[in-house]
């Protein structure tokens, strides 16, 4: 046999057209007579649309049209975007129109697009657009918009509050009022961006001969893309081709489907012209979906030993101006704060809320990085208060492994009890605190205080639910040539998902990884799929292209038997080739078999014979599969500029059977990468009439190569009951806990100074703030 892929360190399949600029993104593609797209937004958040004035765009050399609102066809001028996650907890719904027809909730939202024989003059042509605008007055902090006489985002609602619900079970008021110890924090944490290399494109095209509308997309889900493209232009789905192409990097963002996606489209089956836009930087500030504000009052219930008791509070989740994922964000950050710990009574009320910015909707994490930022820092409040170990608080409190699956009392965002399958967390905790040199910190420390530098650690534990339904689509098919074609409706933004479900074909069928030839993303190629959010790829096509693979081994085996005369059990599947393990060895290639397995012109085919060698698969979760992992983060931090550098970062991580630990290292590597970011920098600023004024990278501060170390990775497998593989997702694990290991590290490395932190960004000023606040204290304590 040969050599087992599935675990293997393979280097990925993707990398080297990459490597060599080979590789082809959406505004690489040139089709003859392609017009360019530029698009006219609104200079404010709250407005209504009296009228646009188009001529003297139209009379720029170079201009071949302007579209408005009143310019697409009747229905779809009226019809808003589809929402794609409607929630009973909602008491309204507001989505945007494809261009702007009366109401503009937030800047950036599109009004009109002009099309033009390059992208400069098309640039040029929105500048002379004019737009009267009756300019309102808009509504920036979400604490705001929940009081009484704010202005309304949607004045027609009469509201600004979307839903307010509780998520909760026990009994929680017993719990808080027999408790020996509540601790209380207030926590704000920050609006972000996925901020991907590459910013959302579109390039579609009609043929008119075959009424064929084809789309090529930076997407992370082209059939939803098609299905909601269908919808509102009013067209069959089998007149609708949507291809993702190389996409440079997704996050989340590019899994919403915008406005923009179906104006280009539309605009392409009218002027008959192929109709290319590529959003630039500015606009995917002002425009592409961010994640948070949220606002935390959190309490926490423990006896004397640590042992949680209860917890509640309150969440206030800013949505923006509209709701593309219904309220999926602050619903999963409810039923995540939990987290890996017995808590026998919770409640958790929650409020979204409309302001007059640019929608919230999944950013990597979506909504768990905030619910355990919350968790752990009430853990670390409890250490602190009650004078234990930060470890030691969360060892007393860990679910164990015999406990599973535990029930955890609440509902999930698929609909299911949220109940986790599997997963080891005192393990994980072990792990990396072993790797972290944990136990060796305080002489560490207390040695870095004598130089005058201030060191931290600290840490911090999540559950995710991963691998998230409906389904996953995966066809495997061996060709006359001997190749494997493999099809999925899976995506790849850099994922690696073309190496890793080559490896799990390849061990299924018995080929070799050279000779897959794999399709993704593609609705031609397979009418049914989904695509990348939820760290859902791996379990779900991971899954599909197991039972496809296999259920194609079978037919191989079969026509196999046959065609060398041996019972099928005597025969191996090898690098393309079933060979008998009797005799001398007969061999014959998957190629022929293939042609055998197509029978005769005018001959019958055999009894339990399949027609050609290949088989679809649907996988369909029952559930979520519940990934987990520790984080310990080092920093040392300036305390006369208030810099934070992070010096060791150890993770142990549990994604169940690991299919690529080298994949799943880069998953965790870049996912810490962008934690940082969310911890120290990143933070997407509005003014009080909710202008923003962080809409370049001069403002909006990214982690460097320099801000990022080499993570210590160590994979705890618990595998997944629930699947074929085993497996639960890691594209996220990395970013959820970082910011709260990252913070508890700040203040253990400034405990000298008695200062705590429950908001993020930390950026600098912040901590020199607080440092300040603390020294004034202590002199005028002393003077006393």
């Amino acid at each position: 046999m040969g050599a087992k892929q599935f675990g293997a360190r393979v280097k990925r399949l993707e990398d080297p057209a990459l490597l060599v600029g080979s590789g082809q993104y959406t505004d690489d593609i040139k089709l003859p007579g392609t017009l360019h797209a530029a698009f006219v937004r609104s200079p404010h958040a709250a407005a209504t649309l009296r009228g646009i004035d188009v001529d003297a765009a139209l009379a720029l050399p170079g201009v071949r049209a302007v579209f408005t609102a009143k310019d697409l066809p009747p229905a779809m001028s009226k019809m808003r975007m589809p929402q794609l996650v409607p929630n009973a907890a909602m008491q309204t719904i507001r989505t945007q129109h494809c261009l702007v027809v009366d109401e503009i909730c937030h800047v950036g939202q599109a009004v009109a697009v002009v099309l033009a024989d390059s992208q400069y003059i098309a640039e040029d042509g929105v500048d002379r657009v004019q737009v009267d605008y009756d300019v309102r007055q808009a509504v920036n902090d979400v604490r705001d918009a929940v009081k009484p006489g704010s202005p309304l985002v949607h004045p027609d609602l009469g509201s600004n509050i979307v839903a307010a619900s509780p998520m909760a079970y026990g009994d929680v008021d017993a719990a808080f009022a027999n408790a020996k110890h509540v601790f209380t924090e207030h926590i704000w944490q920050h609006r972000g961006g996925g901020n991907a290399l590459e910013a959302r494109a579109i390039l579609a095209n009609y043929d008119l001969m075959n009424d064929m509308l084809t789309v090529w997309s930076a997407t992370q889900v082209p059939h939803t893309t098609r299905r909601m493209i269908a919808e509102l232009m009013g067209r069959n789905l089998d007149q609708i081709r949507v291809i993702a192409p190389d996409v440079g990097g997704g996050f989340g963002p590019k899994a919403t489907m915008y406005c923009e996606d179906t104006v280009i489209a539309q605009i392409a089956m009218q002027l008959r012209r192929p109709i290319k836009w590529t959003e630039d930087r500015r606009e995917h500030f002002l425009c592409a979906t961010q994640e948070r504000d949220q606002y935390w009052d959190v309490s926490i219930a423990v006896d004397d030993d640590g042992r949680i008791i209860g917890v509640r509070g309150h969440l206030l989740h800013d949505s923006g101006a509209y709701l593309p994922w219904g309220i999926i964000m602050p619903y999963i950050a409810a039923t995540t704060m939990p987290g890996p710990y017995v808590i026998p009574a919770y409640r958790l009320d929650m409020t979204v809320v409309f302001t007059n910015k640019v929608p919230t909707t999944p950013v990597r994490g979506a909504g768990r990085p905030q619910a355990v930022f919350a968790m752990e820092r009430l853990m670390d409040r409890v250490a602190r208060e009650l004078k234990l170990d930060p470890s030691e608080v969360r060892r007393r409190n860990f679910i164990q492994p015999e406990q599973m699956p535990y029930p955890v009392g609440l509902v999930f965002r698929d609909g299911k009890p949220l109940v986790y399958d599997s997963g080891d967390y005192p393990k994980c905790q072990e792990a990396a605190l072993k790797l972290s040199r944990y136990q060796d910190f305080k002489p560490r420390q207390a040695e870095a205080l004598e130089q005058g530098r201030y060191i931290g650690i600290g840490i911090a534990n999540y559950v995710e639910g991963t691998g998230l339904g409906p389904f996953e689509g995966v066809t495997v098919r061996v060709l006359p040539n001997g190749k494997v074609r493999v099809i999925t409706g899976a995506t790849n933004q850099g994922q690696g998902t073309r190496t890793t479900l080559s490896q799990i074909v390849a061990d299924a069928v018995g080929c070799s990884m050279e000779d897959i030839v794999m399709t993704l993303g593609d609705t031609a190629a397979i009418a049914n799929g989904l695509g990348a959010f939820a760290s859902r790829q791996a379990v779900n096509a991971g899954s599909s292209a197991r039972i496809a693979g296999l259920e194609v081994r079978k037919q191989i085996l079969r026509v196999a038997a046959r065609s060398l005369g041996v019972p099928e059990e005597q025969i191996d599947l090898e690098d393309g080739w079933a060979i008998s393990r009797s005799g001398n060895r007969q061999s014959i290639s998957f190629g022929r078999l293939s042609f055998a397995s197509q029978g005769m012109p005018g001959f019958s085919m055999e009894p339990g014979d399949s027609v050609g060698l290949e088989h679809t698969a649907f996988y369909m979760p029952p559930q979520a599969a519940y990934c987990s992992g520790t984080h310990v983060a080092e920093v040392e931090v300036d305390v006369g500029t208030g810099a934070v550098k992070v010096v060791n970062y150890v993770v142990a991580h549990d994604c169940g059977t690991v299919i690529n630990p080298l994949i799943v290292d880069g998953q965790v590597q870049g996912g810490v990468a962008h934690g940082i970011g969310n911890a120290l920098l990143e933070w997407m600023q509005y003014d009080e009439n909710a202008q923003p004024i962080t809409v370049t990278f001069a403002d909006y501060l990214m982690p460097m190569a320099t801000d990022v170390p080499d993570c210590v990775i160590e994979h705890v497998e618990t595998p997944c009951p629930l699947n074929p593989i085993g497996a639960k997702g890691a594209g996220e694990g990395g970013t959820i806990p970082a910011a709260a290991a990252i913070i508890a590290a700040v203040e253990n490395a400034l405990s000298p100074f008695a200062v705590f932190f429950a908001d993020t960004p930390l950026v600098p000023e912040r901590i020199v703030s607080a440092l300040t606040t603390a020294n004034a204290y202590r002199r005028r304590h002393a003077q006393k």
